[in-house]
């Protein structure tokens, strides 16, 4: 069964176990077939059978037609475009930049910013921004203050954020799921409208989100936007992107990182000096593309767009308010399975690291981050499978 066709049997209804398992679990035979318990989906994402396909019918435009496969390649950019576009909301397909990693699309923007920007950022976020963020300050390239927002209760406040935005800054940074502790940063629109007001931009790191819940990134009013298909989207590790909104784009943001295909009609090879840029967010483009990351990308895209996120949301929610229960059950508290939180439970312990081992020597992929360990099922993951980790996190939580 193709995925278009499992899709139209599973019916525009809320998902359930059993539907899933007929017409879904099909599309991922070959990752399903691997032994034991996979609870790493926001990490990397599980592959569909179609997505070897995929790369197979690239590639082979490459072998059977040489240069003339840049004709069928880029509209596949274009599909990719289109597709993630739907995916967060962006009015226009041209808004969204590939990439190939999230932390590619934070320098594009810290480097069209003029002067030695300003930078406010948080303390939690995840690692390759973090570093990015802290090397752009040590060379010169920024200033950087970096603000703790969590509140004495675990909740989010944005309150010392808010204020470094008023004693005057060019960007904010801020992811709107937390990597480490899954909290969803709330009111990202009033955020934006704050910085806005003070002349600043908005960047967000929608990399836990995009994929598993809702994201409409024209209500969120960001300048700009980066996420990849890594997790959620199952698209794997390359392909990224960044979205820069009309108003950033008419609004005088001018690309540095960019390349030959951001020039207007690149395949004329005119060299006008200075140069003469492709419109919209086509001026962002870089040097030649690394297309099969597109065909990599398309069936995860196209299922969550079948599926359609307020499902898979729904879903998700069941699945980790089921393994919450479960959990509670055996003593162990968790955190997670509400609006107020992305796609995993996490339970916060010392040796987190040390328990996301003992669950790999049981057969149960989790992780760890710091004092967390994570835990993400998702549309694959069983009831049963629920229970058999509630049972086993139980156990050596107890011998630890």
């Amino acid at each position: 069964m193709s995925l278009a066709q499992a899709i139209a049997a599973i019916g525009a209804g809320a998902l359930t176990e059993d539907a899933l398992r007929l017409h879904v679990f099909p599309l991922f035979s070959n990752t399903l077939a691997a032994p034991g318990i996979y609870l790493a989906n926001h990490s990397l994402g599980r592959p569909l059978n179609q997505t070897e396909d995929d790369l197979r019918e690239g590639f082979h435009l490459w072998q059977t037609r040489l240069g003339d496969a840049w004709g069928p390649w880029l509209e596949e950019e274009q599909a990719h475009r289109s597709r993630l576009a739907q995916l967060i909301g962006a009015s226009r397909p041209d808004c969204i930049v590939p990439k190939t990693s999230a932390g590619q699309g934070l320098r594009t923007a810290l480097n069209a910013l003029p002067g030695m920007p300003r930078v406010v950022s948080t303390a939690g976020e995840f690692d390759s921004i973090d570093v990015i963020l802290k090397q752009y300050a040590a060379l010169g390239r920024i200033s950087l203050q970096l603000v703790a927002i969590e509140a004495a209760d675990g909740s989010i406040d944005l309150s010392q954020l808010m204020q470094k935005i008023r004693d005057g800054v060019d960007l904010v940074v801020i992811s709107q799921v937390m990597f480490m502790t899954g909290q969803v940063v709330p009111n990202l629109d009033l955020l934006a409208a704050h910085c806005h007001e003070a002349g600043a931009r908005l960047l967000v790191d929608a990399y836990h989100s995009v994929g598993v819940f809702p994201v409409d990134v024209a209500a969120m009013n960001a300048d700009f936007v980066i996420g990849g298909s890594y997790k959620y989207l199952r698209g794997g590790p390359g392909a990224a992107f960044l979205y820069v909104s009309p108003d950033a784009l008419s609004g005088g943001v001018k690309p540095i990182d960019i390349g030959w295909f951001a020039k207007d009609e690149p395949f004329r090879y005119e060299r006008p000096n200075p140069p003469r840029f492709a419109p919209g967010g086509d001026a962002f483009l870089e040097s030649t593309p690394p297309v099969l990351t597109y065909y990599q990308a398309r069936a995860g895209q196209q299922l969550a767009l079948h599926l359609g996120m307020d499902r898979i949301r729904a879903y998700n929610i069941d699945r980790l308010s089921r393994l919450k229960r479960y959990l509670a059950d055996f003593g162990v508290a968790a955190e997670g399975a509400d609006s107020k939180h992305g796609a995993f439970l996490t339970i916060e312990n010392s040796a987190a690291a040390s328990l996301a081992e003992a669950l790999e020597r049981s057969g149960i992929t989790t992780d760890a981050r710091s004092r967390w360990l994570r835990l993400s099922p998702d549309y694959l993951t069983l009831d049963s499978d629920l229970h058999e980790v509630a049972s086993t996190l139980a156990s050596v939580s107890a011998k630890s």
